[in-house]
């Protein structure tokens, strides 16, 4: 039924527990995993005040942040493959910059996959809360079944 899905993960406990469902699926089918992972744009606004940080000026300070996030995602996103690929499944991993569920849409169109599997609650903030969840944006938007983890 599902022969390549997408896993966006922002690394949260439920976004964790997603790897058992996969599992699961991997019966069912599944052949092939595109693991996203979306560093938050808006998390870089902080910068454009133009404040200086720790007597680094703001574009110093946001090149260090951005390698530091960079590379501790590269690491998770690593783990998270390993353990899909020693389950039996081909794994492509992605790490982009930008808003998480237009960059969850648009790898579901770019990938052509046939499902999106993601938790319901994930690194939430009070932006989120206000504007909607990824999730739920994802789910109104999607044009391919997304199967939804629960806490």
């Amino acid at each position: 039924m599902f022969k390549k899905i997408l896993y966006p993960t922002d690394f949260s406990d439920v976004s964790a527990r997603v790897m058992d469902y996969i599992r699961e699926l991997k019966g069912s089918g599944i052949q092939t995993v595109i693991l996203l992972h979306v560093i938050d744009q808006r998390d870089f606004k902080c910068f454009e005040q133009g404040v200086q940080w720790v007597g680094k000026l703001p574009a110093e300070f946001e090149n260090e942040y951005r390698k530091y996030i960079t590379d501790e995602s590269n690491r998770q996103m690593g783990a998270i493959a390993k353990e899909l690929t020693r389950i039996g499944l081909e794994v492509r991993s992605k790490l982009v910059i930008g808003v998480p569920f237009v960059e969850i849409l648009k790898a579901e169109e770019e990938e052509s996959v046939s499902a999106i599997i993601l938790g319901s609650h994930g690194k939430s903030n009070i932006r989120e809360m206000m504007l909607g969840s990824v999730s739920e944006k994802v789910i109104r938007k999607s044009k391919t079944p997304v199967i939804v983890i629960k806490r």
